[in-house]
């Protein structure tokens, strides 16, 4: 039977570039490939610098991931010479951390991914005065009144009467696959068009304590934040008054718009709760330690691995478990193409093969996209969201299990939900709704120690290179907004000697590897998964940005010789 080629290049409302190839028989995706266009180079460049300045690079990975990278960076080399951070600074990380969580995942919904179920243009026949009646009924957030809606309305009339959508370009609206009605779709633009502002608000938070936005700065040995309640130059007492309104300002609109939204919407498309699982497997790494993060005991969200969506264990993870192929990908092994290597021993070698732009099908090479395939003990593993609820879950979180429990309730769907499309844009919901309740534990806890006298926020145990064993190596483990990530890092005279991630993207985004097995991605899209017109690949849309894909942080803009890839000039 003839297949049809669909080819998505590149996929908007990500970071970085993505290409999506797949093959569409009888209205269901059979078959896909997953392609990242860009070739990343900070490990190269990391080579030969000092480690404690490691984290201001390896945080130029991304200009989205403003915060991961850095913290770790930090923990790697950290866990290489032994150095403990205070508890103050350990606390500061995890509310820049939290912030970027909550703050990336309402982007994430309203700005990357809700248009995929939302028709903008649809919203123009709706009724305000319905649409404020909705509204009011699943959350009491003050801007539902008919004149708001009502103006909102008028706003986007003004786009399509122009001719120009200007943000909302680019949709393929009136697909079939869209079924919120226009009351609805009026209520997600208008939140769409607020979360902007609220975004730009609570992020602040970045610059109090970091003392700017994108890429706060971060220390080796804790955090460059000085504390002193009388100061005016430091954390102060003013200052503090300010980061928990904050708080309290993103927990309210992630409680009163961002999850109210997420679930009217997913109840209209429930049967995206049976597509796009994908493999299965699931790994976390945790996240946000309590007290130190060798204390695996004081993660808030736990470490683990969930295999063949058996919620009834937890398996262990173990680094050591981790491995990355490059039978499908544009690089060089030492040891050969199919060779398998733990990042200690990690190879950063481009070697493009290829066809050469304008090229038609990248399905028909064996090496397709400057992605590795990251393996856990020769497993494919989901991580971001789904995979941080489903380990929580099933290691028993109380949180995590009473919010899945209200969640599943509220849709009228089993557990079985949770491994799919749906259920993985619902766990990236359930996660924030956590984390903007979590975070006035952790201010808490900030503010009870500074009022007991404690204000150190930095160690300068083991800061100087004479006290550095000759050769020493790190792990930095970190759950980022995307999923796991982990930096290790290999210290020889004071040093870099080697360096290497294994980001969130290339985990979710990788390749097949040499036995056949595709990644997340792939996997993702040949699991039950519709195409009703392969001219308008919405549903594959829907699944891709499922996982919020970041393929900057997988494969950066920089090539190998560290020369200038491209110049763009501001009219």
């Amino acid at each position: 039977m003839a297949k049809t080629k669909v080819v998505i290049d590149p996929i908007t409302r990500i970071e970085g570039h993505l290409r999506i190839e797949a093959q569409a028989e009888n209205g269901k995706v059979a078959n896909a490939w997953a392609s990242a266009t860009q070739f990343r180079g900070i490990e190269i460049v990391l080579q030969g610098r000092d480690p404690r300045d490691a984290w201001a690079f390896a945080q130029r990975i991304c200009g989205v991931c403003t915060v991961v990278h850095a913290v770790a960076s930090c923990r790697a080399v950290e866990d290489a010479l032994d150095i403990r951070i205070p508890p103050n600074a350990n606390t500061i990380r995890n509310l820049v951390h939290g912030m970027q969580f909550v703050q990336d995942h309402v982007i994430h919904f309203y700005h990357l991914h809700a248009l995929d179920w939302v028709d903008v243009t649809s919203a123009l026949k709706a009724d305000p005065a319905q649409t404020a009646r909705i509204a009011a009924s699943i959350s009491p957030w003050p801007n539902n009144s008919p004149t708001y809606f009502r103006e909102v309305q008028n706003r986007v009339k003004t786009f399509v009467g122009s001719g120009q959508l200007g943000i909302f370009s680019n949709g393929y609206w009136g697909h079939p696959a869209y079924k919120l009605p226009p009351e609805v779709n009026l209520l997600a633009v208008a939140h769409y068009l607020e979360a902007l502002d609220w975004q730009r608000d609570v992020i602040r938070l970045h610059t109090i304590f970091g003392g700017k936005n994108p890429h706060p700065n971060f220390l080796v040995g804790g955090m460059a934040s000085a504390i002193n309640l009388e100061g005016t130059a430091t954390i102060n007492a003013a200052k503090l008054t300010e980061i928990k309104d904050m708080i309290a300002r993103a927990q309210r609109f992630v409680e009163q718009v961002y999850w109210p939204d997420l679930v009217a919407i997913a109840g209209y498309y429930k049967e995206w709760a049976s597509v796009g699982g994908g493999t299965g497997n699931y790994l976390a790494v945790g996240e946000f330690p309590e007290t130190d993060i060798r204390d695996l005991g004081s993660l808030y969200l736990p470490r683990g691995i969930v295999l063949d969506k058996d919620l009834s264990k937890v398996v262990p993870y173990d680094h050591h478990g981790v491995t990355e192929s490059i039978h499908s990908s544009w690089y060089d092994y030492d040891k050969g193409a199919d060779a398998t290597l733990h990042p200690w021993d990690g190879e950063t070698k481009p070697h493009y093969t290829g066809p050469q732009p304008p090229w038609q099908y990248l399905q028909d090479e064996t090496k397709y996209t400057w992605m590795k395939a990251p393996r856990y003990n020769g497993k494919s593993m989901e991580v971001g969201p789904l995979a941080r609820m489903l380990v929580a879950y099933a290691s028993g979180h109380q949180d995590v299990r009473a919010i899945v429990g209200d969640t599943l309730k509220a849709l009228n769907v089993g557990p079985a939900a949770l491994f799919s499309t749906l259920g993985r844009t619902a766990a990236r919901g359930m996660e924030t709704v956590l984390l903007a309740r979590r975070m006035s534990v952790w201010f808490d806890d900030l503010v009870a120690r500074i009022k007991a006298g404690d204000v150190s926020t930095f160690t300068k145990t083991k800061w100087e290179p004479s006290s550095w064993p000759k050769t020493s190596r790190g792990y930095g483990a970190l759950d980022a907004p995307r999923g796991a990530l982990g930096h290790w890092v290999e210290i020889n005279d004071g040093r870099i000697s080697r360096y290497q991630c294994v980001v969130p993207t290339t985990w979710n985004a990788s390749p097949r590897d040499a036995g056949g097995q595709p990644g997340p991605y792939e996997a993702a899209l040949t699991d039950n998964h519709p195409l009703a017109n392969p001219e308008q690949p919405l549903e594959i849309l829907r699944t891709v940005h499922s996982f919020d894909p970041c393929i900057a942080c997988g494969v950066h803009v920089l090539d190998a010789e560290g020369d200038m890839v491209t110049e763009v000039r501001v009219q």
